[in-house]
C-alpha cells in the first residue's frame, strides 16, 4: 500500500486521512499541501524499533532526520524512545529545543565545520562518526578547548554496490563518504584516534551503503567487511568493537511496480548475520554487550505523507503527449529531476472514477525537467481538480526550495477528524526576509 495508514475513499468519493477529507482540506490550506498521518507516524517507529529491539535488545534505532526533521517529528520520535543522527547545527536545534538526549544524537557529515563540532560537543553530543583523516585533528582539538571526551566511530567505505541510484550509493569505492578500506585510511584512522586517547575514544565502526536499496545481500557484505575490519583492528591495537552502526536506506515502494522491505524481513535478515559474524570475534566482553544501531529515515517517514496540488492548465500535443500541469513541482519535489525518481497519482476528488488517459503531471516552474511523474494513468482530468501523489514523506519537504521565487508549501498533520498545521505556508515576505536592497 503505497498510502497511509488511514486513507479511504469516502461517501463523496473524496479520499480522506486521519478522518478528513483531503478536498476540504486543500480548500482550508490551499495547495501544494503535505499532509501527514500522524497515527502512520506513530505506529510506524513503534513497528521498526520493535522489529530490531526484539530480536538485539541493545540497540537503537537513529531517525536519519535528513530525511525531514521538524519540532513535530522530533516530539514523537523523542517519545518513542529513538535517537538520531545529525548533520547540521539546525538539526542539533530542534532536538535541543525537543528536550533529545545529547546520548541519543550521533554526528555524521562528511565535512563537519569547527563550529558543528563545537556545537555538538558544547551540547553534551558524545558520539561522532569521523568520515575522513582530516577531522580527526580538528576534533581532538576541539575536545581538547572544551576538556570532552567524544566517542567515536569510524565511517567506513567498504567498496559494496548497493544496486540503486548512483547518487544513492554511499558505500561504493568512488563514494564522497567514509574511509577507504582499500586505501588504508581506514586503517589509518583507527590508529590515529588510539593514539589521541584518551582525548578522543574509539568505539565502533559505522557504514552506510547507500539509500532505496532493495538487495539484502548488500546488507549481509557490508556486515562481513566491517567484523572483518573489527577483528583486524583486534589483532593489530587490542581493539574491542563496542558499537556496530549498520546504517539504513532499505527500500520504499513509491510505485505499484516496488514493493517495500518489511521491518522483520530486515530485521531478520540483518541480526541473523550480524549474529553469525560478531560470534568470530576475540572479545573480553560478552556478544550482548554490543550495541547495535540503525538509521532508518525514508523508511520510518516516506509513506506517511501524500503531497496534493490543484491542476491548472491541460496542454494536449496531439499524437505525442498530455500535460496536466499542477501548482507545485520541482519547487518542493526535486527528486524526480534529481534521481529521476518515479511516483504514481490519483484525482483527489475523484477516487473512484477509472482511468480513461495517460498523461504527464508537469510543475509550474521554469524548466523543462520539472515533471513529477513522466506517465501515469488517470481519470479525465480538468482545471480544478486535485492531483494527490503519495510516499511524500520524505526528501521532498526538506529539499525544496524558492526556484522562481515561490514560496514553499504548508505541511499539516490529520488525526481523528483533525488538522493542525506543523509548517505553516511560506509568504514573500518570509523568502525576501534575508535580502537587502
Amino acid at each position: 500500500m503505497l498510502f497511509p495508514l488511514t486513507t479511504r475513499t469516502n461517501e463523496q468519493n473524496h479520499l480522506e486521512i486521519g478522518g478528513c477529507d483531503v478536498v476540504e482540506l486543500a480548500r482550508e490550506y490551499g495547495t501544494p499541501l503535505y499532509i501527514y498521518d500522524d497515527l502512520h507516524l506513530h505506529q510506524r517507529v513503534a513497528e521498526i524499533r520493535d522489529a530490531f529491539k526484539s530480536r538485539w535488545p541493545n540497540s537503537l534505532i537513529l531517525y536519519a532526520t535528513k530525511a525531514y526533521y521538524s519540532p513535530y517529528l522530533a516530539r514523537i520520535y523523542n517519545n518513542a524512545g529513538i535517537g538520531i543522527d545529525v548533520t547540521s547545527e539546525g538539526e542539533m536545534e530542534i532536538a535541543h529545543r525537543a528536550g533529545l538526549s545529547p546520548d541519543k544524537i550521533y554526528l555524521h557529515g562528511n565535512n563537519k565545520t569547527p563550529a558543528e563540532i563545537r556545537t555538538a560537543l558544547a551540547m553534551g553530543v558524545n558520539h561522532v562518526i569521523v568520515d575522513n583523516l582530516d577531522e580527526i585533528e580538528l576534533l581532538a582539538k576541539i575536545a581538547t578547548e572544551l576538556n570532552v571526551t567524544p566517542r567515536v566511530l569510524l565511517r567506513l567505505a567498504p567498496a559494496i554496490d548497493p544496486h540503486t541510484h548512483r547518487y544513492m550509493a554511499t558505500g561504493i569505492a568512488e563514494s564522497k563518504f567514509g574511509l577507504s578500506m582499500a586505501s588504508g585510511d581506514a586503517m589509518q584512522a583507527a590508529h590515529r584516534v588510539a593514539q589521541l586517547a584518551p582525548r578522543l575514544e574509539l568505539v565502533g565502526l559505522h557504514v552506510h551503503i547507500g539509500s532505496q536499496v532493495f538487495e539484502l545481500e548488500p546488507y549481509r557484505d557490508a556486515i562481513t567487511a566491517l567484523t572483518d575490519f573489527a577483528q583486524e583492528l583486534n589483532s593489530t591495537m587490542g581493539f574491542e568493537l563496542q558499537e556496530l552502526d549498520l546504517g539504513g536506506g532499505w527500500g520504499v515502494a513509491y510505485t505499484d511496480e516496488q514493493e517495500t522491505l518489511t521491518a522483520d524481513m530486515v530485521a531478520e535478515t540483518i541480526i541473523t548475520a550480524v549474529k553469525s559474524q560478531v560470534s568470530n570475534l576475540h572479545a573480553s566482553r560478552p556478544i550482548s554487550n554490543l550495541k547495535l544501531l540503525f538509521e532508518p529515515g525514508r523508511a520510518l517517514i516516506a509513506q506517511s505523507a501524500i503531497a496534493v496540488y490543484t491542476v491548472g492548465s491541460i496542454k494536449e500535443i496531439r499524437g505525442v503527449k498530455t500535460y496536466v500541469a499542477v501548482d507545485g513541482g520541482m519547487g518542493d519535489n526535486v527528486r524526480p529531476a534529481l534521481y529521476s525518481a518515479k511516483y504514481t497519482a490519483r484525482v483527489a476528488n475523484r477516487m473512484n472514477d477509472a482511468p480513461m488517459q495517460q498523461v504527464a503531471i508537469a510543475g509550474r516552474y521554469c524548466e523543462q525537467g520539472d515533471i513529477l511523474i513522466d506517465d501515469v494513468a488517470l481519470p479525465h482530468v480538468a482545471t480544478g481538480d486535485l492531483i494527490v501523489i503519495p510516499v511524500a514523506g520524505a526528501y521532498q519537504i526538506p529539499m525544496s526550495s524558492n526556484y522562481n521565487l515561490i514560496p514553499r508549501p504548508a505541511v499539516i498533520a490529520v488525526r481523528d477528524g483533525k488538522a493542525r498545521v506543523i509548517r505553516r505556508r511560506e509568504t514573500i515576505d518570509d523568502m525576501l526576509k534575508c535580502d537587502e536592497s
